[in-house]
């Protein structure tokens, strides 16, 4: 099967959140399972730093608007893993100092950029070859499944070519004013509450759920969630009239880059056979924050998130004051919402015996994390799928989570050392402390902690299952469509 991605992130080269990883690690895994596929992404200036002299693989696109023409180049990203990796180039909307937007807000011609982004991907694949099947992530490239059943409709080379879209995240959609449907050259009768509309916007990732052949998203449990008032953001009518194309599967984690047994990045390698390396692991993790004097029996939970409400920070904060009171250390790296930045760092200056901020995103830093750390912290108000508390698992740090989304599908708490993790339901801080309390009480207990974290570390989260579900996914789209 000749499968394309189109997507605004992928490690190495472009991340703000997991879907970089998830467009790096599965096109490897279906590679893997021989299929061929190619990724392409657009060529932000991070992703020229990075590969600045990248060979032209088609030296002009023509890519219309209303009263002009935009012209942009593919370049070659190389061959990684037996994936073929592409970048759009177009250096008017790409090269710029972020990905999305300015601490100001959103850039303006967001629709433009990726509205040209998926045009774009659509025109290369009839020089290059056209796929069997399409898989677009998020809005910034649902415009594609939009595209596909509109502007290309009469083409005859993609009449069979299917779009399967992956949400990662339904509170991120794409609005942007009437207008647009006239920016990207599209017909004001799909302007509608039943195709694009939605309350008096555009919004791509209504499109995409519309338009798509199929709709997959990050677990069993998010694909529920967004079908209810209190996850689907507005779209969950639509969602659920299309509930029968919708799927979810768990996200797989890339032991490549994450596995304690040789992880280049920490102090020590250990297994769930040999657990002597994480110790040193954890005098590395508090000796990189300046933590000293910290007791072996002290606990220590690391944090690694981006600083906001959604991640459950205004959870953490309503409990600081009794938490450091436990006999722990809290050690957190991040960053995110100016409020949360700010507080958190008031916090740890208040208590630096007891908490720590690094305010940045720091990959090292977040590896020594997940091997040091006794326990990790996940109180997400919701979490599509979630890694963080799946890399846990592998280096037998204890998950505390919120039962939602992700969270819910892979950490289970059981008595008496059955489980793999800790879990609190409902949006309430009090239970958030409880279950901190459950996981300080258990932790004393040596011999049930350490087959906690051995149960967790023998669990397989692999990318073969999730490949192997998306294959059927493609296979059924493939079929409808033909």
């Amino acid at each position: 099967m000749d499968i394309v991605f189109a997507a605004s992130e992928c490690v190495p080269w472009a991340k703000t959140g997991g879907l970089a990883d998830v467009v790096s690690a599965l096109p490897k895994a279906l590679a893997r399972l021989g299929h061929k596929v190619s990724v392409y992404l657009p060529y932000y200036r991070q992703v020229a730093k990075l590969v600045p002299d990248a060979a032209v693989v088609v030296p002009s696109l023509t890519i219309p608007f209303p009263s002009y023409n935009r012209f942009v180049r593919i370049l070659d990203g190389g061959l990684i893993d037996g994936v073929q990796h592409y970048f759009v180039d177009s250096p008017e909307m790409f090269d710029r100092e972020s990905l999305y937007a300015t601490p100001s807000g959103d850039y303006g011609d967001n629709a433009e950029r990726f509205g040209l982004f998926s045009r774009a991907v659509i025109e290369t694949t009839k020089i290059l070859g056209v796929p069997d099947v399409f898989h677009v992530h998020d809005w910034q490239s649902a415009m594609l499944a939009v595209l596909l059943r509109s502007t290309y409709f009469f083409d005859p080379v993609f009449r069979s070519v299917p779009a399967v879209l992956t949400i990662h995240n339904a509170g991120y959609q794409g609005w942007f004013p009437p207008r647009t449907i006239e920016t990207l050259l599209l017909p004001w009768d799909m302007f509608t509450f039943e195709k694009l509309e939605q309350n008096d916007t555009l919004n791509f990732l209504k499109g995409g759920i519309v338009y798509a052949d199929a709709l997959t998203t990050v677990s069993r449990g998010y694909a529920q969630e967004i079908q209810t008032a209190e996850f689907g953001n507005g779209l969950e009518g639509v969602l659920g009239r299309r509930s029968a194309d919708l799927v979810g599967i768990l996200n797989g984690v890339d032991y490549d880059e994450w596995d304690p047994a040789h992880d280049p990045n920490i102090a020590a390698h250990f297994t769930a056979e040999n657990l002597s390396g994480k110790q040193k692991c954890r005098e590395d993790l508090l000796h990189a924050f300046g933590m000293t004097g910290v007791s072996d029996e002290t606990a220590v939970i690391g944090v690694v998130s981006r600083f906001a409400t959604q991640k459950g920070f205004d959870f953490i904060v309503q409990i600081m004051d009794r938490l450091v009171e436990e006999d722990m250390v809290l050690l957190m790296l991040g960053n995110g919402e100016e409020y949360y930045e700010r507080l958190l760092t008031e916090v740890a200056a208040r208590y630096p015996q007891k908490v720590a901020v690094r305010v940045k995103y720091d990959n090292v830093m977040a590896h020594k994390i997940e091997a040091g750390a006794d326990m990790f912290l996940m109180p997400s108000r919701y979490e599509p799928c979630g890694l963080n508390q799946i890399y846990s698992l592998k280096y037998g740090t204890v998950p505390i989570v919120r039962a939602t989304g992700g969270l819910e599908d892979t950490i289970d708490e059981q008595a008496f050392g059955g489980g793999n993790g800790f879990k609190f339901w409902g949006y309430d801080s009090g239970a958030l402390l409880d279950a901190i309390r459950r996981s300080l009480g258990t932790f004393q207990n040596k011999d049930e902690w350490t087959r906690m974290m051995q149960h967790g570390m023998a669990q397989d989260f692999s990318w073969t299952k999730p490949a192997e579900e998306y294959v059927r996914v493609y296979e059924r789209a493939i079929q409808n469509r033909s």
